[in-house]
């Protein structure tokens, strides 16, 4: 008798165990290709952070024809990566996406011009061909022209808006006089083709009183109503900014770990490292709260765009600290 309660006793303990380390499935999809943008993911899964946490987590590459919003609507993901302006004009459309966390603390968001342009403030712009990323990327640069009063329809007294590729070969051919770039991404592309400092000009959309916030955290209104989801997603923040830590106290470890992870072969290790640098810059002092005063700069931003504003009135519900909360 002894031995059949011992044996039931191992048994249980054996489920208990088993239910214990179950890992619930988690798809995150990015906003772009694999690359030192998204380096606290890959930390965080690379280095067991979501095992910890009962987290088996997919990351999903991005590309130029994905687009979250879509992706996360369709069901494909159960959290995905956005900047705010895509966002919040999503949730107008119809799907009600909310940030749940803010890993991004600042913008990197630039606009970057030949000097032989003529170009040497924003009142230049005017009679210019001027790069810009679509995708939900645009919002930013036509709230930031209809503050300056310039059309986006060309003329003398306008900017003709180019639709800018994911590369810089337009301000490199001439095509444009500025093209949109990253502190830590297509700038660095602009020198390595062999253009210096020198020769160019850069606007920081920060320094022009228009940034908004970019790679936030963002998952479907609807879902939070769920407890065992709410929890789940806390685990996955909670993992998720220990990863941006160790990234940031590792920085060209961490960019390892992203190289490793990039099925495509197509990054380097010069620009991967010099990318988790720059990236470093834009998460340090976070700690994955949203900021409501950084909300509202945006959505002040979004709205003042003349008779075609990004949004058409402010959000409500557009952003939560519940989950953030219980990570920390």
């Amino acid at each position: 008798m002894k031995t059949f309660f011992a044996a039931a006793a191992a048994l249980a303990v054996g489920l208990s165990s088993t239910i214990a380390l179950a890992q619930e499935a988690v798809t995150l999809q990015l906003k772009w290709v694999t690359q030192a943008q998204f380096a606290g993911y890959y930390v965080a899964k690379e280095k067991g952070f979501y095992k910890e946490v009962n987290l088996d987590v997919t990351i999903k590459p991005g590309g130029p024809d994905i687009a979250p919003p879509q992706v996360i609507a369709g069901g494909g993901a159960d959290v995905v990566i956005d900047w705010m302006p895509s966002a919040l004009a999503s949730r107008e459309k119809g799907v009600a996406l909310v940030n749940i966390a803010q890993p991004f603390k600042r913008s990197g968001m630039m606009l970057t011009c030949r000097k032989d342009s003529g170009i040497k403030s924003p009142a230049d712009f005017k009679g210019k061909t001027l790069g810009v990323w679509f995708f939900g990327n645009e919002y930013p640069f036509l709230s930031w022209m209809s503050k300056l009063g310039i059309p986006t329809n060309g003329g003398p007294d306008g900017v003709t808006v180019l639709k800018q590729g994911f590369n810089v070969d337009p301000i490199l051919q001439k095509q444009a006089h500025c093209v949109s770039t990253m502190t830590y991404n297509e700038y660095w592309q602009i020198i390595d083709a062999g253009l210096s400092p020198d020769d160019l000009i850069v606007f920081k959309y920060e320094d022009q009183g228009v940034s908004t916030m970019e790679d936030g955290l963002y998952v479907l209104e609807d879902k939070l109503k769920d407890p065992a989801f709410a929890d789940k997603m806390a685990r996955f923040v909670k993992a998720s900014m220990k990863g941006w830590t160790w990234a940031r106290e590792n920085s060209d470890a961490a960019a390892d770990i992203v190289l490793e992870n990039d099925a495509t072969g197509a990054q380097t290790e010069k620009h991967q490292r010099r990318m988790m640098q720059e990236i470093n810059k834009l998460t340090a002092g976070s700690n994955g709260k949203l900021d409501p005063a950084d909300f509202d700069r945006t959505v002040a931003t979004l709205l003042s765009g003349g008779s075609d504003p990004v949004i058409s009135k402010k959000p409500v519900g557009a952003w939560s600290h519940a989950i953030i909360d219980k990570a920390m």
